[in-house]
């Protein structure tokens, strides 16, 4: 579903809060052909530090949230650093109340974000990086597409104005989208979006694979826009989908007004909230009609569960 690692259940807060808990995003594209071998090396690190999370690690690359406290978040990015194929890797940080993760795992995968398409290389054959404070100009420019290249959950609630929406419901998909949109060669720019960068940077190269000669990607993603730019110069709409208990944040990375319905997993407004299709854990408006009694029943009893272990004060495993 994300672009980076969804973690269960974060208690998301801004990186000024004196939270305890440090959660660390990061990806990186490498050649990495040894990925195999360090597996277990970056697996037994993790553990000896008390870091939780999931990173995904592939001939690729590396993607990846994980949370720990500060001195030992500091000491895995300096570690992951000190390899050579991941010298320039970045991060992002937030902060959590409590352990946001169950456990540590790093998995081996064919890749760090899945396409679906051989032999595409974002270090080879990439697209142009734009700042933020670029962005505006360029996805103003009426020589420029602008495309959305998230999931059609995540658009719902959000997209920059102007832009293309796919109406992907996995990365997989974009690939035959674009092959199948004989009209994105009117016009000489494209530019792409994704939350935090991953998919619109490996959407460049496959764009570059097709033939499109001019490609740009906003660095550091729809995170770093609101972050940095002003609402009142904004040409975002909406909010952005997130990966963590947030579900949505808007300018200055605020947390916005959806919730996560736990049965389907799509982000629910306040009006979606009002629905008398809408139950709690059990079903939405998004996903009603597609359950069956049994599935709502099942549903059912694990929210009961989950609403028993918060009154506990504990964490239910399906949360």
């Amino acid at each position: 579903m994300s672009d980076m690692i969804d973690p269960m259940t974060p208690a998301a807060s801004s990186p000024s809060e004196a939270a305890p808990v440090l959660v660390a995003a990061l990806y990186h594209f490498a050649r990495f052909s040894r990925h195999a071998s360090f597996r277990a090396p970056l697996q037994e690190f993790c553990d000896a530090r008390g870091i939780k999370g999931t990173l995904l690690i592939a001939h690729e690359g590396i993607n990846g949230t994980v949370a720990g406290s500060d001195a030992a978040i500091a000491e895995l990015l300096t570690f992951l650093r000190a390899q050579p194929e991941f010298a320039g890797l970045e991060h992002k940080e937030s902060r959590a109340n409590a352990m946001p993760f169950l456990r540590m795992k790093v998995r081996l995968k064919k890749e760090i974000v899945t396409m679906g398409v051989e032999d595409i290389d974002p270090n080879r054959i990439g697209g142009t990086y734009v700042e933020a404070k670029d962005w505006n100009a360029l996805i103003s420019d009426p020589d420029t597409i602008v495309i959305d290249t998230r999931n059609d959950y995540e658009t719902a609630i959000g997209t920059f104005r102007g832009a293309v929406d796919p109406k992907t419901k996995s990365f997989r998909e974009f690939p035959d989208w674009v092959r199948n949109n004989t009209g994105l060669h009117n016009k000489p720019k494209i530019a792409m979006y994704c939350t935090g960068g991953i998919r619109c940077e490996k959407a460049t190269a496959f764009m570059k694979a097709e033939g499109f000669e001019e490609v740009y990607h906003l660095k550091g993603g729809i995170l770093k826009y609101l972050e940095d730019m002003p609402a009142e110069e904004s040409l975002w709409d909406g909010a952005c989908f997130v990966f963590d208990e947030r579900v949505s944040i808007t300018h200055g990375l605020k947390q916005g007004d959806h919730v996560l319905c736990h049965a389907c997993r799509q982000p629910l407004s306040p009006e979606d909230l009002a629905s008398p299709l809408h139950e709690e854990g059990v079903a939405c408006v998004h996903c009603h009609d597609s359950r069956s009694d049994e599935d709502k029943a099942r549903y059912r009893q694990r929210q009961q569960q989950m609403d028993l272990a918060r009154k506990r004060g504990t964490q239910h495993l399906g949360s």
